[in-house]
């Protein structure tokens, strides 16, 4: 058993810290902020008493899908209990979309389940949960550089540098900082070949709020929770304890949009949406938050076959990150972190080289693919956005952007594809899984595939001009 760091209390880090003490690994994790989460019997209450200011999305709009919500229950079946009692919300994607469209529910659709909360909801949850493993949370410990020890081939990672001039040791330090981790920067600094990194501004723009029933109710949901149209996505969310997120997403060069940071213009133009708008019917517990210049980033320890640095492994979105609206990142972060707990089971991590080659290897074959298409996905919708700005038509010779879109459109009337869909939107199957099942894709492009390119109800880019205006 390994003496393992996880650096950073977030999702990723307290999830992976959780599956690595459940296999007998002694886990510490090192969480720069100094802030305490409340107790969990009062989790609820970490919306307005909890600061992280190290975690920039810590208020805004988190959604766990179907995918993260299996992971959850397979591999961490003791979460679940805490997670209800603080006031997480039980849904199912499928079973909330009104009968019409969905047909009677079915056994198997029980695969649509999850449990969703706030941020801070599930943060608190989740430390109470990996503090009952024995995992041991230092909280206020800001790492500043890695501990090493000079290879001739890599150098080393033995523990980390801490404020103060301490030195944390450790047999395997696990990097889960998030879109915010200094990995690079570390490595650089300790002498390191740089690593593969890949980045650029995702291009999106999110304007955000949260909400509380007045009366006990959420919103109906009349749509699926993502839902596209001319210049402008719509996210409706239902969250913990009656209260729920709306965010508004455009892209980051459409200035004529901005506006939208308005609380009187936002509500104005949710209003313009009728499968949407009465998701601001509740008290307001939030102002617009604004979140721009998100990065996409996948990051690679190993170039040409030699590893960078051995003893460290980035994971979740300090390895890769995406645009945060279709809400992945969770369901990433505990696939690799599955990964990496069913590695240590059969590679000693003191073969350095070899358990950073086989770490690599796992994570190009699973997460890699995963990343390639949330990013394939993104920069289709972000030339749509764009395209919609300059007042010109979208078509890409992309046939499976067109497919993918036939395939929303069909979903509105036929329940085989609105479970297709779903499962999409569920981060539970890929399209190239959903179109190999016999008669989808033509079935899709007979029903939708001349549908109009936003076949929901809302108004066009000059009517939504004209609103903000």
């Amino acid at each position: 058993m390994a003496h393992i760091l996880v650096l950073g209390a977030g999702l990723a880090g307290l999830t992976t810290a959780m599956l690595l003490a459940d296999d007998g690994h002694r886990v510490t994790v090192l969480e720069r902020d100094p802030a305490q989460p409340p107790p969990v019997a009062h989790a609820a209450v970490a919306w307005d008493d909890w600061r992280r200011h190290g975690v920039s999305q810590f208020r805004l709009p988190h959604f766990m899908l179907p995918r993260w919500w299996s992971l959850i229950r397979t591999h961490l079946p003791d979460v679940a209990g805490p997670l209800l009692s603080a006031g997480a919300l039980p849904v199912n994607l499928l079973g909330a979309l009104p009968e019409a469209r969905r047909g009677a529910l079915r056994a198997d659709d029980s695969r649509f389940d999850t449990v969703t909360a706030r941020r801070p909801v599930l943060e608190a949850v989740l430390a109470g949960a990996a503090e009952a493993v024995g995992v041991t949370l230092r909280r206020g410990v800001a790492v500043t550089g890695l501990a090493i020890d000079r290879q001739p081939c890599a150098p080393h990672v033995t523990g980390v540098r801490t404020t103060g001039g301490g030195t944390a040791p450790a047999d395997l330090v696990v990097d889960c900082g998030g879109r915010r981790s200094a990995l690079g920067a570390w490595l650089s600094a300790a002498g390191a070949h740089p690593p593969i990194e890949q980045r650029e501004d995702s291009g999106f723009r999110y304007y955000a709020r949260h909400f509380r029933s007045r009366s006990g109710l959420l919103p109906a949901v009349l749509t699926s929770l993502l839902h596209h149209y001319d210049s402008l996505s719509v996210l409706t969310l239902p969250g913990d304890n009656d209260t729920w997120s709306v965010v508004l997403t455009t892209s980051g060069r459409d200035r004529a949009l901005r506006p939208l940071r308005d609380p009187d213009r936002w509500y104005a133009a949710l209003a313009r949406y009728p499968l949407a708008a009465h998701w601001a019917d509740g008290e307001p517990i939030s102002g617009v938050d604004v979140m721009a210049g998100i990065e996409d980033r996948y990051r690679r320890l190993v170039v040409d076959g030699r590893p960078v640095a051995t003893g460290v492994v980035p994971v979740g979105d300090a390895c890769a990150c995406t645009n945060p609206s279709l809400g992945r990142g969770a369901s990433m972060a505990l696939i690799q972190a599955v990964l990496l707990r069913d590695l240590l089971r059969e590679t000693d991590p003191r073969d350095h080289h070899t358990f950073a080659r086989r770490f690599d290897e796992a994570t190009t074959q699973t997460i890699e693919p995963l990343y390639r298409a949330t990013l394939w996905y993104d920069r289709h919708r972000l030339a749509e956005l764009d395209a919609d700005a300059a007042g010109r038509p979208y078509r890409p010779a992309d046939p499976r952007w067109r497919a993918g879109a036939a395939l929303f459109a069909a979903s509105l009337a036929d329940p085989e594809l609105t479970r297709a869909h779903t499962a999409l939107a569920s981060f539970i199957a890929t399209p190239d899984e959903v179109f190999a099942v016999p008669g989808v894709l033509d079935r899709a492009l007979a029903l939708g595939g001349d549908a109009d390119r936003y076949p929901l109800p809302g108004p066009s880019r000059a009517e939504l001009l004209g609103t903000l205006e």
